[in-house]
């Protein structure tokens, strides 16, 4: 445990944005699951639908900061790339 004052309002302010960002990081993971498994199930309108929900939860966590936006973009890439596979 940290003796210093600045080290413990730190620590609090770690364990504060941990939690946040985990609901976020939660979300997108969450949402990216669901729409691979609607692509799986090759139900087209369901799985569009899915991965706009997977897109916007993706930016949302890029825009706050919680995953590297290049890491957004390339599994917002590989979700689309899935789809129009399915499409055709």
């Amino acid at each position: 445990m940290a003796n210093i004052q600045s080290a413990i309002k730190r620590n609090k302010q770690n364990e504060k944005r941990r939690l946040r960002n985990r609901v976020f990081r939660g979300q997108a993971r969450t949402s990216v699951k669901k729409a691979r498994v609607a692509i799986a199930s090759a139900e087209k309108e369901e799985a569009k639908i899915k991965v706009m929900d997977a897109v916007k939860a993706l930016d949302k966590a890029a825009s706050k900061g919680i995953i590297h936006k290049n890491n957004a973009a390339r599994r917002k890439s590989r979700l689309m790339k899935q789809l129009v596979a399915l499409e055709k």
